[in-house]
């Protein structure tokens, strides 16, 4: 029995979505299915209006060969994204048409969002997300909804997955950037502080320098002593011919004694979440300030630089181009198979899928006893038999 898919991307754009979707797409056409993009995430759904005489065009398309074919090879979303939470929808954001059922200033619009999900008829929802995006997949799926949920983020800290579509393009981006940046750094024989994403866990800064990209890193898992990081950068730079070193800032991570993460405002998304930056200027003063103790009274200067959207931007590369083909093509299995309630996941290198449940109420996280040598502030360079691509794994 044929079906109809619906697609959606939601949070941080990262390179790999338009193929995720491109692979859905091209096997369901083929299969007999219909697939309808949803714009913008959940909030697509939110803005939808149950009315066959409604213009929501804005919300929704259907989806052809011709137009996922053309964006399949491109960075980003053309679905587009939102961070809306359906369940803890703000006053302001409440749509016209339900702001006569809706008045709390926060509001779980869910039995609108299920509504215009049967509006669209709808069998199977793919959402392609991180954890915030996912976890309303989850809350839907509990709710009735046949859900098959697709992870993705920069960040690769979904739980139950070792792999997330964006990691790859992250870390292959983070080392071309340090080593660009390298030749500055090395020419004013000066330190280079690099913030790099990683809001909970430190996969974005660790496994980059696993791969040669910087001197040390720290990372959320481990508050870290700024007396101790100089004089670790101090020594590499000493002993470094061109004289600089580099360190990797994971943007949640913490210098010893801070009460919370460094950010940019105060104002929250919906989820919750305050936008991070500045930890990587706050350790580059630091650095500078300190140097002279370490460095026989000499001040050392530091280039302070913040990847950011540098990171998100452009092409896939050949992992987040392969990974999201095969995480589309897992998801029709599970759709034809007509299994609902499953993450889409990499286990130790072979490709799987896992309840949703596993997406609630835990973090995947760096193992710092495992990985992460906390008093030279590096990974560990130990113990990688039988460790599968990406070295470390969901489950430690």
């Amino acid at each position: 029995m044929n079906s109809t898919i619906g697609i959606l991307t939601g949070g941080g754009d990262v390179p790999g979505l338009n193929p995720a979707i491109r692979a859905v797409t091209i096997r369901a056409l083929r299969e007999g299915h219909r697939v309808i993009g949803i714009r913008r995430g959940w909030g697509g759904l939110v803005d939808i209006v149950p009315d066959k005489d409604a213009d929501n065009s804005q919300n929704m398309l259907v989806l052809t060969e011709e137009l996922v074919n053309r964006a399949g090879r491109t960075g980003g979303t053309f679905l587009h994204s939102s961070r809306t939470r359906p369940s803890h929808l703000p006053k302001t954001a409440v749509p016209a048409h339900l702001q006569d059922r809706y008045t709390d200033e926060t509001n779980d619009v869910t039995d609108a969002v299920i509504k215009n999900l049967d509006f669209l008829g709808i069998d199977y929802l793919i959402p392609i997300g991180g954890d915030d995006t996912l976890s309303y997949g989850a809350h839907l799926h509990q709710n009735g909804v046949p859900v098959v949920a697709i992870p993705k983020t920069m960040d690769n800290d979904v739980p139950g997955t070792d792999y997330c579509i964006g990691f790859s393009t992250c870390v292959t981006r983070t080392i071309e950037a340090t080593h660009k940046l390298r030749t500055s750094a090395g020419s004013h024989e000066r330190f280079l502080v690099i913030e790099v994403f990683g809001r909970y866990a430190g996969y974005t800064a660790l496994l980059p320098t696993m791969g040669g990209a910087a001197d040390r890193c720290v990372i959320p898992e481990h508050h870290f002593n700024i007396e101790q990081l100089t004089e670790l950068m101090v020594h590499d730079r000493n002993r470094n011919p061109s004289k600089y070193s580099v360190v990797l800032v994971s943007e949640g991570a913490q210098i010893a004694g801070d009460s919370d993460m460094s950010f940019e405002g105060q104002e929250a998304d919906m989820f919750g979440h305050r936008k991070l930056g500045g930890i990587g200027d706050r350790v580059a003063n630091g650095l500078k300030e300190l140097s002279p103790k370490y460095n026989q009274g000499r001040r050392i200067n530091v280039i302070s630089q913040r990847l950011g959207y540098l990171v998100r931007s452009g092409d896939p590369d050949a992992l987040d181009s392969i990974v999201p083909m095969a995480f589309g093509n897992l998801a029709l299995d599970l759709v034809d198979a007509r299994t609902s309630g499953r993450l889409i996941s990499i286990h130790n290198g072979r490709y799987d899928n896992v309840p949703m449940e596993a997406i609630i109420g835990t973090k995947k996280v760096v193992n710092v006893d495992k990985y992460y040598n906390t008093e030279r502030l590096r990974p560990k360079y130990t113990a990688f038999n039988g460790l599968p691509l990406f070295i470390m794994t969901s489950d430690a």
